[in-house]
């Protein structure tokens, strides 16, 4: 049997601000299978942003443990971490974070040259269907557009893992669901576990598994017996 992906036991997280400590995650227990599609519900401030920041190495825990297959990502260095995130995972924001001044291709190619086996870029474009825009700058892009460069970008380098936090955040319903549907299209093309946060539940319908977190712990999980396509889901 495959192992988890990720396999997290009692995580914590607190903040402190001078006297004041603020809880964002308290114990969770989760784990992440090859290949799964995970939508991550909750309201602002449940913990699951945190959590996502930690499993993805850009953040750390105050106790618990976090593993990425066998390596523990709550003991790793800062530069164990950064050749962790280099190698195995993609991040997709709410905000694209594209370069004003590369077209869709050369954005994609800052990743690809720093990947071990990266695609190509102009793969990595068609997968999210934009091999007629690729040589567009990202302000001849509209916004769907410009987050599907950003999902690119990110599969360009083959990870493991794709951490989506709030993709579909700064789009409307209807541009929305087409970066949705290029999102399904690459995990299920490229077999990355996906987890993808968001506040919006409809788009739990899309998902294998769903998880609420709710005051800084997972409050369910269900699973999804039945998946809808991305077209089906009402906003």
């Amino acid at each position: 049997m495959d192992q988890p992906v990720f396999r997290v036991r009692g995580l914590c997280k607190t903040y402190r601000t001078g006297e004041v400590e603020v809880q964002a995650l308290r114990g969770v227990d989760f784990e992440a299978w090859p290949g799964e599609f995970i939508v991550i519900l909750g309201p602002s401030g449940s913990g699951k942003s945190t959590f996502l920041n930690i499993i993805g190495g850009l953040d750390s825990a105050t106790g618990g443990d976090a593993w990425f297959r066998d390596h523990a990502l709550t003991r790793q260095s800062e530069a164990a971490l950064t050749r962790y995130r280099r190698d195995h995972v993609g991040f997709i924001f709410q905000f694209y974070n594209l370069v004003p001044s590369l077209t869709a291709r050369e954005n994609v190619k800052l990743v690809t040259e720093i990947a071990r086996n990266p695609m190509q870029p102009e793969e990595a474009l068609a997968l999210v269907g934009l091999s007629a825009r690729m040589d567009h700058f990202p302000a001849q892009l509209s916004g769907g557009e410009q987050q599907r460069v950003a999902i690119a970008r990110a599969i360009a380098k083959r990870p493991d893992v794709l951490l989506c936090d709030e993709p579909t955040g700064a789009l409307d319903s209807k541009t929305g669901i087409k970066v949705l549907e290029a999102l399904a299209a690459v995990a299920a093309e490229t077999k990355a576990t996906t987890l993808v946060i968001t506040h919006n539940a409809a788009i739990a319908a899309i998902a294998g598994r769903v998880v609420n977190f709710a005051n800084g712990a997972i409050a369910s999980e269900q699973i999804n017996a039945v998946r809808k396509k991305p077209s089906e889901v009402s906003w």
